[in-house]
């Protein structure tokens, strides 16, 4: 059997209604979509006994599910600068859906940003409010100015993204976490910020920047370690 599940929406939305699924699928199906695992296509394995598929008791047939992902990872990137500019492609590449929000005109400008799927021109915590976040989302804070990032921040731990980096030196970093106590976040909260974000790669350019976040992206979705493959005894290939 094999059942699409879409709920639509501009910003790439999704859902299911657990009623419409059959009693072996709705469970998996819903928990998956729940923990931001995704929309996508399920596939039921026949049972090894084919006498069990049609037991009178209706009990829950003996079937394996598999979710595929149909709509991809979002990438939201705040802050349209040049370092936005650069990660933008390596986030398309890495298969994000990658959204740009900056409430700056002049810099929020489409052309700009030709990888992208959407250049949204609003202020960044009122976008985020009211678009779509899952466990799978990455958000990345470039907007270095304390007026988008802390109510950005604020925002952005309200909801269930898997990942959350904002960019400036360590001495704003202590600053903004000074900031987001004051505004009521806990402990907890404050460290799920990757921030300063990315890895060490001693990036001077934007380029090189957006490089390091991008790895950063990379090793947190796939559970790497950052650390160079040269004498380590673990598997490359996870």
């Amino acid at each position: 059997m094999r059942r699409a599940v879409d709920g639509g929406g501009g910003d790439g939305g999704t859902g299911v209604d657990d009623d419409e699924a059959p009693p072996w699928a709705g469970g998996p199906v819903a928990a998956a979509i729940a923990e931001g695992r995704g929309t996508g296509v399920v596939f039921a394995a026949p049972a090894a006994d084919p006498a069990a598929d049609s037991a009178a008791d209706g009990a829950a047939l003996p079937a394996r599910v598999f979710l595929h992902r149909l709509d991809p990872p979002r990438l939201l990137v705040f802050g349209a600068t040049a370092f936005a500019e650069a990660l933008v492609p390596m986030g398309a590449q890495l298969g994000y859906r990658v959204t740009v929000c900056d409430a700056r005109p002049v810099f929020a400008a489409a052309e700009r940003f030709p990888a992208a799927a959407e250049v949204v021109r609003r202020w960044p915590h009122q976008y985020l409010a009211g678009t779509r976040v899952d466990a799978s989302t990455a958000i990345c804070v470039l907007t270095h100015d304390p007026r988008f990032d802390i109510p950005l921040l604020v925002e952005a731990l309200r909801t269930r993204a898997g990942y959350i980096g904002a960019m400036g030196s360590r001495r704003t970093h202590t600053q903004r976490m000074t900031d987001l106590r004051a505004e009521g976040v806990p402990e907890a909260g404050l460290q799920r910020v990757h921030s300063p974000i990315g890895l060490d790669l001693g990036a001077r350019t934007a380029a090189e920047t957006a490089l390091s976040i991008a790895a950063e992206l990379v090793a947190h979705r796939r559970g790497g370690t950052g650390a160079p493959l040269v004498g380590m005894d673990a598997a490359i290939h996870r």
